[in-house]
């Protein structure tokens, strides 16, 4: 997703009843621009969809596709598409002449554009609140055509409600390291969130031959799950996180 200069982009507040008019196809004229000059942050829940459509393994993926840095502001560890740099363009790797090549597995990010999400989590009731926003940028002109649709339906349309559930779990860590453990992390904690956030197939070799689930209370079916099922997989890597790297952080630092 182009994430370029923002100055000019006409930002409207909608609600999931709100209607709005968009299209992107081969047709509109614009098509593939926003591929161009990449900075495409990618979710755990991203990257596992990314990594299955192709057919390879997360740390394949995250070699071959994904720059990774050090978060700013949350001191977490951060991964980005590589840029496909062969046109001077800092296109999206997986963008062709006829589009996407990984669109039925493109990021969240991608399939919720043109609006974007901000969700937000209660600490005394656990409830999530979601607000929407249109983002009509300039060079985007897919706001001229299309169908009229609510901000609920186009939800519903582009498979987006499960993103959103897998990216409010990684949130909620990105929350709880702020709040109990701010400022830069020690390497081996760094390393082991990247592990178990992002490198799935690496963490589960971890997980059962390397003893990570030695003392662990898990059932037969619970690890039959972690074996075979990604997502389990990634649902256990945050609880991981949540438990072996920041649980106990406000007291014990780092």
């Amino acid at each position: 997703m182009n994430n370029g200069n923002n100055e000019n982009n006409q930002i409207t507040a909608l609600g999931l009843d709100d209607s709005f008019m968009f299209s992107c196809s081969k047709q509109v004229p614009c098509f593939n621009e926003c591929c161009r000059d990449l900075n495409q942050l990618l979710t755990p829940y991203d990257i596992l969809c990314l990594k299955n459509s192709l057919g390879i393994s997360s740390g394949q993926f995250l070699e071959e596709y994904t720059l990774q840095h050090t978060g700013p502001e949350t001191g977490l560890p951060v991964v980005t598409l590589k840029p496909n740099n062969a046109s001077n363009e800092a296109k999206c790797p997986f963008v062709t002449e006829e589009g996407c090549r990984v669109y039925s597995n493109r990021p969240g990010s991608c399939r919720t554009y043109p609006l974007a999400r901000l969700a937000s989590r209660s600490r005394e009731t656990g409830e999530i609140t979601e607000h929407y926003a249109l983002l009509n940028e300039p060079h985007c002109q897919g706001f001229e055509e299309g169908d009229t649709r609510t901000v609920r339906k186009w939800i519903e349309d582009q498979g987006i409600a499960i993103y959103n559930e897998m990216n409010d779990l990684f949130m909620e860590i990105i929350s709880l390291k702020n709040r109990l453990m701010p400022g830069p992390m020690g390497i081996k904690s760094r390393h082991m969130f990247h592990l178990a956030c992002y490198d799935l197939d690496n963490f589960r070799t971890h997980l059962f031959e390397k003893g990570f689930l030695s003392g662990l209370d898990l059932g037969q079916v619970e690890t039959e799950m972690l074996r075979n099922d990604d997502i389990e997989l990634m649902k256990f890597g945050i609880k991981w996180v949540q438990e072996n790297i920041f649980s106990g952080a406000s007291t014990n630092g780092r």
